[in-house]
C-alpha cells in the first residue's frame, strides 16, 4: 500500500485530504485538488536499478598490523558494531598480501 503526502505551499504543514477537500492543518490554507486515481486503476511503476561494478578489491585503509598466518605488517581495518550497543566495537583486519582475516576486541 502506498500512502501519498502532500505538503503545504505557504508554511510547510501536512496537508488533511478528504474526499475533493485538502486543507492544511497548521495554516489552514486550502489547496484545489486534482482528480485523484480511483482505487480501481492500476499504477505502473518501473524501476531502474544501475548496476556499478567496482573495480577495486578492497577500500578499507591499510595500517600497520602484523599478520598471524603469513607474518606480512600490512592489513586492511574496519571496525563493526557485533555485540549490544553499550560494549565497543570490534576490529577487522585482513592481510594485504594473503587476505587472512582477523578480528580484535576491545
Amino acid at each position: 500500500m502506498r500512502v501519498k503526502m502532500e505538503f503545504c505551499e505557504k508554511c510547510g504543514g501536512l496537508i488533511d485530504i478528504t474526499g475533493d477537500k485538502a486543507k492544511c492543518v497548521s495554516c489552514g490554507h486550502t489547496l484545489k485538488r486534482r482528480p485523484s486515481l480511483k482505487t480501481s486503476e492500476k499504477v505502473s511503476e518501473k524501476t531502474e536499478i544501475a548496476v556499478v561494478e567496482d573495480k577495486k578489491e578492497n577500500v578499507h585503509p591499510v595500517v600497520p598490523a602484523k599478520c598471524p598466518k603469513c607474518k606480512h605488517n600490512e592489513a586492511y581495518f574496519w571496525t563493526q558494531q557485533t555485540r549490544s550497543s553499550d560494549e565497543s566495537e570490534t576490529k577487522f583486519y585482513k592481510c594485504t598480501k594473503c587476505g587472512h582475516a582477523w578480528r580484535v576486541y576491545r
